[in-house]
């Protein structure tokens, strides 16, 4: 399981060596223990049920809203929300087990916008009507943007059984979401209940939620959290019977209030840029589906959930981002980040370093790659009082093109690079930026260079003799290159030289063509020097 020399928060080492956590076993054992028999004798039952719930339109409902507020208030209303949507999932199945009087070991998996709990058969209906009233109320105060959406199924025959029938449960109801002649779909949302709503999740939520560690759920409500109060409490933090609930937020210098993104922009080293920075595990749906038994299913939720919320932030308590990027969530097997571009790129860095070990380490007795892998995308704002929602949504564009491509990438600065190309992207940035500050050489030169990639000479072209990317004349192009490089007779700077042109444009004059990691080598450098 998780080492300590992996860097892997504490967390994950509670877990054990890969075996499944003690609250799954009570899944398999054909009964289960209510509050009044914990002490006591464990009262047989015929037939359990499993209960699958998840969140759908996530995206949308984080990007509305967001039109004619101040750039402080969009980001609050954004984390509110967010906040919102991780804690929805983790509090909705306790609340359910508590209402019912039910132990808290029939809590399989939370979080990361779904849950899956196991229930006694009778309990079923209940299960039912708690959820459709919570359904409702979430609907209304996300004014029909979020949607909870749930199926069961009896624990008869193997998981993987199981797990079909609740795949295909769920995918009927997510195909009816509308009652047949219920009105109410139709009804226009309340004009002033919209602006309560959204003074819950910016001020509520979104400035309250910041330092406080209580968080409560009542009947009443069903739909919110509450802080401190509410018939049922929650403690969130990092042990077994507390939430996780990642938070980070950079403030202010005085530590009175939180740096809006902009202010972000301000502390990076180089150019003002701020962006947002989002990530998610590769072909995750099919590792779940290679699964055998519920304890696996539970143990690899558990491993995923607690790695981004512990490493997360673990990392931003570290000088080189706790002051530069703020946190939107970490779920289950994604994450969104927002901060200075310097410090969400070796963020970017750092927490693959992170995953690859962690893969290597905990994820090694289950075959293949799917689930080992971690590809992200790099957004950045295009000026600086840019709305963050835009920017986001900038970000999960890259993210899927990114997917689409390949996996275990980073999107960013205009290409998808693997990862062992980022870090040769580094290192000749870094020979870059030594030409242009070490050497006498001017920025400019950098910005000639970056022309090469937008200018029509670049473009894809008609004639079949020529694959795509492949340059007209290529030669012109080395020559371009070593006029807009200083003349020198230094040793070391030619030798810089022809490591720019190799990485460039390759060996072979008569065969050129652009490499994208140098095109992120290039833009990277600018970054860099523009101060």
């Amino acid at each position: 399981m998780a080492k300590a020399a992996m860097g892997v928060n504490a967390r994950e080492r509670e877990i054990g060596d890969g075996k499944p956590p003690v609250f799954a076993l009570g899944v398999t054992h054909g009964r289960v223990e209510t509050s009044g028999q914990r002490s006591g004798a464990v009262a047989p039952m015929s037939i359990q049920v499993f209960l699958q719930g998840k969140l759908l339109g996530v995206r949308g409902f984080l990007s509305a809203g967001q039109a004619g507020l101040e750039p402080a208030a969009q980001e609050r209303l954004l984390a509110g929300k967010s906040w919102w949507v991780s804690l929805l999932t983790e509090i909705l199945p306790r609340a359910l087990l508590a209402e019912f009087g039910l132990s808290k070991i029939l809590l399989g998996s939370s979080g990361g916008g779904q849950f899956l709990l196991v229930l006694p058969q009778e309990f079923e209906a209940q299960a039912d009507a708690f959820l459709t009233k919570a359904a409702a109320g979430i609907d209304g105060l996300s004014h029909g943007k979020l949607k909870l959406v749930w199926a069961s199924t009896e624990n008869l025959g193997d998981w993987t059984v199981v797990r079909k029938r609740l795949r295909e449960a769920m995918a009927t109801r997510r195909a009816t979401l509308a009652k047949p002649g219920d009105a109410s779909w139709f009804a226009p949302y309340d004009a002033a209940a919209d602006h309560a709503d959204q003074t819950y999740f910016q001020e509520t939520l979104g400035t309250g939620l910041v330092e406080q560690r209580v968080v409560g759920w009542s009947p009443d409500t069903p739909e919110r959290i509450l802080l401190n109060e509410g018939k049922y409490t929650w403690t969130l933090g990092p042990d077994h019977e507390q939430i996780l609930l990642t938070r980070h937020v950079a403030l202010s210098d005085d530590g009175g209030s939180p740096v809006t993104a902009t202010e972000l922009g301000r502390r990076a080293d180089g150019a003002p840029v701020w962006g947002v920075l989002r990530g998610d595990v590769d072909n995750l749906d099919i590792r779940f589906r290679r699964l055998v038994s519920i304890e696996e299913h539970v143990q690899l939720s558990v491993l995923y959930k607690q790695f981004f919320a512990g490493e997360l932030e673990v990392l931003c308590s570290m000088p080189e981002f706790w002051r530069k990027v703020t946190i939107l969530y970490s779920g289950g097997d994604d994450f969104a980040a927002y901060g200075s571009w310097d410090a969400l790129l070796a963020l970017a860095r750092e927490l693959q370093r992170l995953f690859r070990r962690f893969s290597e380490e905990s994820l090694k007795d289950f075959p293949g790659g799917e689930g080992k892998t971690l590809t992200m995308a790099l957004a950045l704002a295009d000026q600086p009082e840019a709305g963050l929602d835009t920017v986001l949504q900038e970000s999960a564009r890259m993210l899927e093109e990114a997917k689409c491509v390949s996996r275990d990438c980073f999107a960013l600065l205009g290409r998808v690079l693997e990862w062992r190309q980022v870090n040769g992207a580094s290192e000749l940035k870094d020979t870059m930026v030594r030409v242009a500050q070490e050497f006498g050489g001017s920025t400019q030169f950098l910005r000639e260079l970056a022309a090469f990639y937008r200018e029509e000479v670049f473009a894809p072209v008609s004639t079949p003799r020529r694959k795509e990317g492949e340059l007209e004349k290529p030669w012109r192009l080395h020559r371009r290159v070593l006029r807009v490089l200083p003349p020198t007779r230094d040793r070391e700077l030619e030798k810089l030289r022809s490591t720019l042109m190799v990485e460039l444009v390759g060996k072979n004059a008569s065969q050129v063509k652009l490499r994208p990691a140098g095109r992120v080598a290039l833009e990277w450098a600018r970054l860099v020097t523009q101060g």
